[in-house]
């Protein structure tokens, strides 16, 4: 049996981007401060969900944050959010939370952590798009781009995280774009993450506390990929207990169920800013174990995984060759779509 550290190897020649990658990986600078230092969050993008993770991150994110700066095209809507978020505060003895101020484009790479949750669109509710995620990487790939070449020419040493959908995809568009040009600011692979995976799995959890067939998930289960067709849930990474047919199941109930909220006339991003941004991140700079994507063998791949001093960290154990095989399947999709 094989380990998700051996998804793509063996086509590691085929990987264009690699003759002009930078060959090292940049300390990331949140490492190099003392651990009991805050970080600067600063956030571009004052959407749904972007407006949603700002909230999150200010609720929560007192004991690791130390400021969160907003940056939106809309001045009027990034003054909102900083007036009312800096207005929030908690009872006297109810612990400390972020300053919240407006960042310009000159100041937004000063800063630990950069959240990119700019969108230029995202499909209305009475589209015909059927594949939203697909239609966002196009209309996306070119802002986060442009952000990715100014963090460059600033030689931001930083976390670039990516929240925007589709996360894996944009991740990529964004590492790339930071070598252009040989800047000396060009990304090391490990500067960039994608936070997306974090509502696929919580998904995958209300399904499975409601539906006895797959409680299995809530104590075995993990989630891999990206989102869409190429999701991949697995009852259990145990080979006596992994259940193919199963899994497959509550992948397809998963994947769908943006598509329910949808239905009842809602654009589905509440959970997707908490679970996959707000949680992600803060576990992230913690150290602990999250649902993001990171770099694997040349490109961005979704799956558990936690930061050390040392790099990242990913799960080892062998997994049951069903589920490699959805996950090699779903790795392959990844790279066709980069190299279409």
């Amino acid at each position: 049996m094989k380990t998700i550290m051996e998804l793509g190897i063996d086509r590691q020649k085929k990987r264009i981007w690699d003759e002009k990658a930078p060959g090292t990986c940049v300390e990331p600078l949140w490492l190099q401060k003392d651990k009991r230092d805050k970080k600067r969050v600063h956030l571009a993008g004052l959407g749904d969900v972007g407006r949603n993770v700002a909230l999150g991150l200010t609720l929560l994110g007192g004991e690791i944050i130390e400021r969160i700066g907003l940056y939106d095209l809309n001045g009027a809507q990034c003054k909102r959010m900083e007036t009312e978020l800096s207005q929030m505060a908690p009872p006297p003895e109810g612990g400390r939370m972020p300053e919240v101020a407006e960042v310009s484009w000159e100041e937004i790479f000063d800063c630990e952590v950069f959240l990119f949750c700019a969108t230029k669109s995202v499909p209305a509710l009475d589209s015909e798009v059927k594949d939203v995620r697909m239609a966002q990487y196009e209309a996306n790939k070119g802002i986060v781009s442009l952000y990715a070449r100014r963090a460059a020419e600033t030689g931001y040493k930083g976390l670039f995280v990516v929240v925007s959908d589709p996360v894996d995809l944009l991740c990529m568009e964004a590492l790339k774009a930071s070598w252009e040009g040989g800047a000396a600011g060009a990304f090391g692979p490990e500067q960039v993450r994608g936070c997306g995976l974090g509502v696929m799995h919580g998904r995958a959890a209300y399904y499975a506390g409601r539906h006895p067939e797959f409680a299995l998930y809530l104590r075995e289960g993990r989630a891999f990929g990206p989102h869409g067709k190429d999701l991949v849930i697995a009852n259990s990474l145990d080979p006596e207990h992994y259940d193919d047919e199963n899994s497959r199941k509550l992948t397809g109930l998963t994947a769908g169920a943006n598509m329910e909220i949808r239905a009842l006339g809602f654009k589905p991003f509440l959970a997707p800013a908490i679970s996959s941004a707000v949680l992600t991140l803060l576990a992230m700079l913690r150290g602990e174990w999250q649902y993001s994507a990171a770099y694997l063998n040349g490109l961005y791949f979704g799956a558990l995984n936690r930061q050390t001093p040392e790099g990242v960290r990913w799960e080892t154990q062998p997994l049951p060759e069903a589920l490699f095989a959805r996950l090699e399947k779903a790795f392959i999709g990844l790279e066709e779509i980069l190299w279409s």
